[in-house]
C-alpha cells in the first residue's frame, strides 16, 4: 500500500467525526495512512495554534514516509499559516499536497510564490468517511498520484447552443471562490494568472453571494483575462421567499451576458461525493465537443 500523510491545517475535526471509518476506506483504497501526532488537536476552532498546525505542514514535507500529503478536512485556516511556512521549500519536498476547500488558499500561494504544481483534490473526512467512497473520485486520484492522468472530461450543463468548439491552452487555477476572492492581491497571489483556465466552486453560500464574488473577478479584470472558467459545484445554500426566483442559474446566465470568455458548468469538483483531482497551476489543454469537455493533460 502508498503511504498518505494526513495533516489538519485547517478546523479541528470534530469528536464524533467517522475517523475511524475514513482511516479503513483509506486502507482498502490501497493507502496506508500515516496520521500527523497533531492531526486531531484543538484549539478555539483550529486543529491546534497556527504555529502547532505550521508545524504540522513542516514534518510533512520533511517526513519520509510518504509521498501524498492529504487535508483531513477543509474550514478555515489555511490563511493564518501562510507567515508561518517555507513555500520554497514546502515545493521543493517533491510531496503529492491535495486537498480542496480551505486548503484553496495553500494552492494558490504555492503557484503565486513560486508557481509550484499542487492538487486540488480529495479530503480525508469529505470523501473517505463513507461507506462506499465514489469510484471516480478514488480512481481519479490514484491516476493522478501514479503519474498515469492524462485526460479527464465531463458533462457540460447549462447553456451550450451557440457556443463555438473551445481548443485552448492555459494554466489551470482556482478552487474554491471564497478563497479566490481573498487570495487576490496578497503578497502570496499579488496578481491572477492571465491567458489560464480558472475552475471555481463554493459551499453554503447564497446565488447572491455566489454571484457578487463572481462580479468582483469580473470587474477586477480577471474572468475576461482567462480562456475559460469552469464552474464545480455551488451547493447547501437555501433560497427563500423574497428571491422572488432568482437562483443561481439566473445568477449565471447573467454573469455570461457581461463577458465573452466561455463559462462552462458541471466540472466534477467541490462539496460532492464524485470529485476530480486536477493538477492545480500546471498548463493543460482544454477543448469541448458538443455537451463534452476534455481536460488534456499531456501536450498542453
Amino acid at each position: 500500500m502508498d503511504p498518505v500523510y494526513l495533516v489538519s491545517p485547517s478546523s479541528a475535526v470534530p469528536d464524533d467525526a467517522p475517523w475511524d471509518l475514513a482511516l479503513s476506506q483509506l486502507r482498502l483504497q490501497g493507502w496506508h495512512p500515516v496520521v500527523d501526532r497533531d492531526a486531531r488537536k484543538r484549539h478555539q476552532r483550529f486543529a491546534g495554534t497556527d504555529r502547532q498546525r505550521a508545524a504540522a505542514i513542516c514534518r510533512a514535507a520533511a517526513q519520509a514516509q510518504a509521498r501524498m500529503v492529504m487535508m483531513t478536512r477543509g474550514g478555515y485556516g489555511w490563511m493564518r499559516l501562510l507567515p508561518h511556512l517555507d513555500l520554497d521549500a514546502l515545493a521543493d519536498s517533491g510531496k503529492f499536497w491535495v486537498g480542496f476547500s480551505d486548503a484553496t488558499a495553500f494552492h494558490l500561494a504555492m503557484l503565486g510564490h513560486c508557481a509550484a504544481q499542487t492538487w486540488a483534490g480529495p479530503a480525508m473526512l469529505d470523501d473517505f468517511a463513507r461507506e462506499s467512497p465514489d469510484e471516480t473520485t478514488c480512481a481519479c486520484l490514484r491516476d493522478a498520484y501514479q503519474g498515469a492522468l492524462k485526460a479527464l472530461g465531463f458533462t457540460v450543463r447549462g447553456q451550450t447552443r451557440g457556443q463555438p468548439s473551445l481548443d485552448e491552452r492555459g494554466t489551470l487555477w482556482g478552487g474554491n471562490l471564497s478563497m479566490v476572492c481573498a487570495m487576490l492581491g496578497s503578497r502570496w497571489l499579488p496578481k491572477a494568472p492571465s491567458g489560464g483556465i480558472l475552475f471555481l466552486e463554493d459551499v453554503g453560500e447564497h446565488p447572491y453571494r455566489i454571484e457578487r464574488m463572481l462580479l468582483q473577478l469580473l470587474y477586477n479584470g480577471v474572468i475576461d483575462a482567462q480562456k475559460a472558467v469552469l464552474l464545480g459545484e455551488f451547493n447547501q445554500y437555501r433560497l427563500s421567499e423574497r428571491d422572488g426566483g432568482y437562483d443561481l442559474k439566473h445568477a449565471i446566465a447573467w454573469l455570461r451576458k457581461q463577458t465573452r470568455v466561455p463559462i462552462l458548468e458541471g466540472l466534477p469538483f467541490g462539496h460532492t461525493p464524485v470529485k476530480l483531482t486536477l493538477p492545480h497551476g500546471r498548463r493543460i489543454g482544454l477543448a469541448t465537443e458538443a455537451r463534452t469537455a476534455y481536460l488534456l493533460l499531456e501536450d498542453a
